[in-house]
């Protein structure tokens, strides 16, 4: 009888070690990285490609690792019962109950699920071989409970698709990044430029292109010698020119252009035939997504465009440098003019320009103001006011509050942005004790 109940222990043991197995080889395979067995696969690791095969079912890895455990541990806690009974009589099923519970807890389930969460990779490889055999022993009981729980779902409501996904490449990708970033392992740089390389499927270009309020053209009428000195007063290599009204553009003259002609009419600028100098101007639709503008200046080896609505008419321009400015950040040089559209103050707002796309103001402080309605801050205010605010009108929206400072005739210039919570703060921080603080208020419209 002693050796009996010795086989069974050792059996038991035995089964625990199984149930650890198969507990830790689900939470390493559900938590290793995809991309890492890729790579590795890539590489030449054979295990590593027993890991991809496995997570490529996800829900028959699953199903499989799932009866394992609970086989072995129903037929644990089975023996254990057994010999509980035999020493205690009809108490021993409580003692059994009890000792399984705390043995499967703790060996079958907490430790080896810690190991496998901390050491996802190096499990996941270890355990890959031995796992696809229990796999392939289980498939046609897997099968069966799947197709079970699909037609028992379908009786209450849902439906589950096999090939169901949640969330698209580009969405994990982003939550992976965003995810790293809070963790501390992605600087907030690196986490701008991974998200913006993502982010240029979704943006058009009329998102990035300097507006035509903005844009340094050049009157192709006007004599060569004002035309060259504005040319060198600029800070920019390619010059549009029009004749007749601004949004006639009729020529992209070429900073390096000119000076080869310059040089070849020795400085006689009476020789000079500008427009002759001139490439045609490229045209594309606001309506182009940036990623297809960007494939197309590289197709082209073209670095500049001009951004025409669905009238045809000029509504600003696209460079190379802007599309690649959504990635890296603002790239300048020694010709370039500081931007000075965020101006950061010291009790958390900025000082923002009415025409500082929402997308800039959002990186540069990590916020998350909307951009779907409205591209620049000024659009966002008139969007949500719905009407043009004088200045000193403030408004709440989102959390935020914006302040307009300065308007010149029916354009915002000027606007003061705060989260709602930092001017509480601040108020609060700057009060005497025993005083309560004070701010002072101008006329709101909560939308």
């Amino acid at each position: 009888m002693t050796i009996g109940l010795a086989l069974l222990a050792g059996a038991i043991c035995g089964l625990l070690i199984l149930s650890a197995f198969f507990s830790g080889s689900e939470t390493a395979l559900t938590a290793v990285s995809r991309a890492r067995m890729h790579a590795l696969e890539q590489d030449g690791s054979n295990r590593a490609g027993l890991v991809n095969n496995l997570i490529l079912n996800r829900e028959r890895l699953i199903g499989a690792l799932l009866l394992g455990n609970n086989l072995v541990n129903v037929l644990a806690s089975a023996l254990a019962t057994s010999i509980f009974l035999t020493l205690f009589g009809e108490a021993g099923v409580a003692y059994a109950t009890l000792t399984m519970t705390a043995l499967i807890l703790v060996f079958a389930e907490v430790l080896p699920k810690t190991y496998a969460i901390t050491n996802p990779e190096r499990m996941a490889l270890n355990v890959a071989p031995v796992v696809r055999l229990v796999v392939a022993l289980f498939a046609p009981i897997t099968r069966t409970v799947q197709t079970a729980v699909r037609h028992i779902l379908r009786v209450f409501g849902p439906k589950v698709d096999d090939d169901a996904a949640v969330l698209s490449a580009h969405e994990e990708l982003r939550g992976a990044i965003d995810l790293h970033h809070k963790e501390g392992g992605v600087v907030k740089r690196d986490r701008d430029m991974l998200g913006g390389v993502l982010d240029l499927r979704e943006l058009e270009v009329e998102d990035v292109m300097v507006h035509r309020t903005k844009m340094h053209t050049f009157n192709a009428d006007a004599d060569a010698e004002s035309i060259i000195d504005e040319a060198l007063s600029s800070p920019y290599t390619r010059l549009p020119l029009w004749q007749g009204e601004p949004e006639n553009i009729v020529g992209i003259l070429h900073a390096k252009t000119l000076l080869k002609a310059l040089r070849d009419v020795k400085g006689n600028f009476a020789k000079l035939d500008l427009l002759s100098l001139c490439t045609p101007p490229w045209f594309v639709p606001d309506t182009t997504p940036v990623l297809v503008q960007l494939n197309a200046f590289l197709r082209r080896k073209a670095h500049f465009a001009l951004v025409v609505d669905e009238y045809g008419v000029v509504q600003g321009l696209v460079t190379l440098e802007d599309i690649i400015e959504e990635i890296v950040g603002e790239i300048t040089d020694e010709h370039d003019v500081a931007p000075t559209g965020l101006r950061p103050q010291g009790d958390g707002s900025v000082h923002v320009d009415g025409s500082v796309p929402i997308r800039d103001l959002n990186r540069f402080k990590d916020w998350e103001l909307p951009d779907e309605e409205a591209t620049t801050i000024a659009g966002l205010i008139i969007h949500e006011a719905q009407r043009i605010p004088e200045a000193g009108q403030a408004f709440t929206f989102y959390g935020f509050r914006f302040e307009v400072l300065r308007k010149q005739r029916n354009r915002i210039t000027s606007v003061m942005v705060s989260r709602v919570g930092d001017l509480a703060k601040s108020a609060t921080g700057s009060a005497k004790p025993g005083r309560r603080a004070t701010t002072k208020r101008s006329p709101e419209a909560k939308v």
